[in-house]
């Protein structure tokens, strides 16, 4: 899922996590099954990177 990895609310999170946008996207990927795929298609080093910063 390339969306996933450019995603313009992510890129907001990134900046603000507590802006309104950021908070939703967060929310959004507790449930999210394109997020899910993305986490499950990522190599594992790169995984544990990712789930480390986001959860």
């Amino acid at each position: 899922m390339q969306n996933c990895e450019h995603c313009k609310f992510r890129g907001r999170y990134d900046k603000n996590p507590e802006s309104v946008l950021g908070k939703i996207w967060k929310w959004h990927t507790g449930w999210c099954p394109g997020w899910k795929s993305y986490l499950k298609s990522l190599p594992s080093e790169k995984r544990v990177v990712v789930v480390g910063k986001y959860r």
